[in-house]
């Protein structure tokens, strides 16, 4: 009986492993049938296939890179808010930083409402664009709508940086309704014309061939003069001695306010490239952003310790460095690297000159915000009439690089025209907010602090307390 189990046994298991060997031997020679018979992905899918794959890969991509580039654009409001709570006295930080947060969401809505429309108007003469409202209505149901998103955040993040400008310049003593009036104004409607005329192909590039890559003149030129335009309108800060500006509140919040708008800068000029698929454009406009950023730094901080006081002054480190970024804002794609550190050199100068003559006219600008961003954004686009490549621009070479005075003339006329738009629009916004009673905080405003006043709060409640916990 036992002997008959262990046969039974024995024949089972040899029954199946010649199963498994005949299953093995199956799989193996369909393995080689198959392997024999493959084809590629070229003879599987046709050329025009493959190319179209490829062409949305691309796309993709270069939508994502738009996307990530506009995150680091809006995180500049980051540094706005904190550079000017660090430049200003401490007891206007709390509205700085309100006021910095504020423009983005009035931005938001002004620039989605109308402004878009308005910069990117299909239709209407180089002059005067016909707007879209809401973008069309659109909702994210129809093809294409998706890239018209992406379009609308990324360009919505450059409305708000130029709209923030204007508020470290007017800090201090501009009343809080007059402020979100203006950041309307400025999101739906002003900004979005000088964007017209130039990137969304109206007047100034379609018939002058203005050229301005990321936006020196169209953001911080055109920001820079509405906010000195403000700040003469709205006065000077009560006390306010010129020839001896007040002592920042903290060296340590603006120096990172700073560090993140130089970051954010990447997305700003990098980003401007549209596309993730051109290594050249990515990498020219990456390094000569840093580079400018650095010359800008280091001529504004050697010219202050040489010519002013023989202190390394941080202030104008920062500032120095921001002149480099508005000043190479415009030609980061068109110029060499070589020339992206003679702009910054040049714009860090600027800067502290600038801002001698703005204290000697008595205009209180408190940050320093038309010596930044409106001459550095004057310079930057001049500086492509000088130093442009015609392998870059496509179009004349710039005056020094071999080209003739075409190109210049062309930047002049662009910096020009939408300087005088700024001071125009500017002095009739401000002038009409003034005459409402808006513009300038009550007299009562100046005994306590604008903090105390328009917020009844304090940056530093434990070290500055507001009066009523006195």
């Amino acid at each position: 009986m036992r002997k008959r189990t262990l046969l039974y046994r024995i024949i089972s298991i040899g029954v199946a492993l010649t199963f498994l060997f005949i299953m093995g031997m199956s799989s193996i020679a369909q393995d080689d049938t198959s392997s024999e018979g493959e084809t590629t992905v070229e003879e599987i899918m046709p050329e025009e296939a493959a190319a179209l794959t490829a062409e949305v890969v691309q796309g993709n991509l270069d939508a994502v890179w738009i996307l990530v580039a506009g995150f680091l654009v809006f995180f500049m409001q980051a540094g706005f808010a904190m550079l000017e709570g660090g430049f200003i006295r401490h007891t206007g930080v709390v509205n700085s930083l309100a006021e910095n947060f504020m423009d983005a969401c009035i931005t938001g809505i002004a620039f989605f409402v109308i402004g878009y429309g308005i910069a990117y108007a299909a239709t209407g003469s180089p002059l005067i664009p016909t707007p879209v409202l809401a973008l069309g209505g659109i909702n994210g149901t129809a093809e294409g709508d998706g890239m018209e998103f992406v379009n609308f955040f990324f360009q919505f993040a450059f409305a708000g940086a130029a709209g923030t400008i204007a508020t470290g310049a007017m800090s201090e003593r501009t009343d809080f309704r007059g402020k979100l009036i203006y950041s309307a104004i400025l999101g739906a409607f002003l900004y979005p014309l000088v964007v017209y005329w130039t990137w969304g192909g109206g007047i100034l590039s379609s018939q002058f061939g203005f050229l301005d890559f990321a936006g020196s003149t169209i953001v911080h030129q055109f920001g820079g003069i509405i906010a000195l335009v403000g700040a003469i309108v709205v006065g000077p800060r009560v006390g306010r001695v010129f020839g001896s500006a007040p002592r920042p509140s903290n060296f340590g919040l603006a120096a990172l306010g700073t560090f993140i708008l130089w970051f954010g800068w990447y997305g700003f000029n990098v980003g401007s490239t549209l596309g993730a698929g051109d290594l050249n454009a990515l990498g020219l406009v990456a390094v000569n952003t840093t580079l400018a950023a650095c010359a800008g730094a280091l001529s504004a901080m050697f010219w202050v310790y040489l010519f002013k006081g023989g202190k390394w002054d941080l202030g104008f480190m920062l500032n120095g460095s921001l002149a480099g970024l508005v000043g190479i804002t415009a030609g980061c794609a068109f110029v060499s690297p070589i020339a992206s550190i003679i702009i910054g050199i040049t714009a860090g100068i600027a800067v502290v000159l600038a801002v001698d003559v703005v204290e000697a006219a008595k205009v209180d600008d408190g940050v320093g915000a038309f010596a930044v961003h409106g001459v550095g954004g004057m310079i930057g686009s001049l500086a492509i009439g000088f130093w442009g490549l015609p392998e870059l621009t496509g179009t004349a070479g710039g005056l020094l690089v071999g080209g003739g005075v075409d190109l210049l003339v062309s930047q002049i006329i662009g910096v020009a025209w939408v300087a005088v738009f700024a001071v125009v629009t500017g002095s009739i916004m401000f002038g009409a907010i003034k005459a409402l009673g808006l513009l300038r905080m009550p007299a009562a405003a100046d005994a306590v602090g604008i903090d105390v006043y328009e917020h009844g709060a304090s940056v530093w409640p434990d070290i500055l307390p507001i009066p009523e916990e006195s």
